[in-house]
């Protein structure tokens, strides 16, 4: 369940340095944001922070940017972000639905995380992984387009997996158990939980070139 009412989130997000508060005028000069030339790799709704801050912190060489809808969510990340000093982190409160007119070919890989499953057929255009949204990804990726995804819902894996392929997708690397294998993980908030409860967790690496 996502968090709620989190006391005066629009004023702790507004006033972040974390915080890229005019996306817009940034299309196209994310490196000058960044201050480098180094890949930037963009999580799709962040949660809490926990995986974006330990890619992050594991690789120092790359930038990260959280993209979350919700303020009261990003809170939480802010929080963590603010007792470190991390240069290669920025967030963004927007939706994944406008991404390309917030990023023209400056993405160079794409996270998908415990994304909403939608499980409704009505509802199917609104996951992360449709062909909706991967006409959105194409126009922001700066050469060939790369997405890892991670889910504990396999109706949504699997849907993601045909999606993906009908899209042009190859699937590169996949695991229906990710924790039993030797993978570099970064953990999300929920993964830890999953983890815990016996739940197994989906991955899978696609590339379009």
């Amino acid at each position: 369940m996502r968090l709620r009412n989190v006391k005066n989130a629009k004023e702790i997000v507004g006033n972040s340095n974390y915080v890229i508060q005019d996306c817009f005028v940034n299309k196209g000069h994310y490196s000058d944001v960044f201050g480098n030339d180094n890949p930037i790799h963009l999580e799709i709704g962040m949660g809490k922070g926990d995986f974006i801050i330990d890619k992050a912190i594991k690789n120092p060489d790359i930038n990260f940017i959280g993209v979350e809808m919700y303020e009261s969510v990003m809170c939480r990340a802010i929080e963590k972000l603010e007792k470190l000093e991390l240069k290669n982190v920025k967030l963004m409160c927007i939706d994944a639905g406008i991404l390309d007119q917030v990023f023209d070919k400056e993405i160079s890989r794409v996270y998908l995380n415990f994304s909403d499953p939608w499980p409704k057929k009505r509802h199917a255009k609104r996951r992360l992984t449709s062909h909706r949204l991967l006409s959105v990804y194409d126009k922001i990726f700066d050469g060939e387009c790369v997405i890892e995804q991670k889910t504990d819902n396999v109706l949504l894996f699997e849907s993601s997996i045909v999606s993906l392929s009908t899209y042009g997708y190859v699937i590169s690397d996949i695991s229906l158990d990710l924790h039993s294998t030797d993978k570099e993980n970064s953990e999300t908030e929920y993964e830890k939980k999953f983890v815990e409860q016996g739940i197994k967790i989906n991955y899978l690496l696609a590339i379009k070139k």
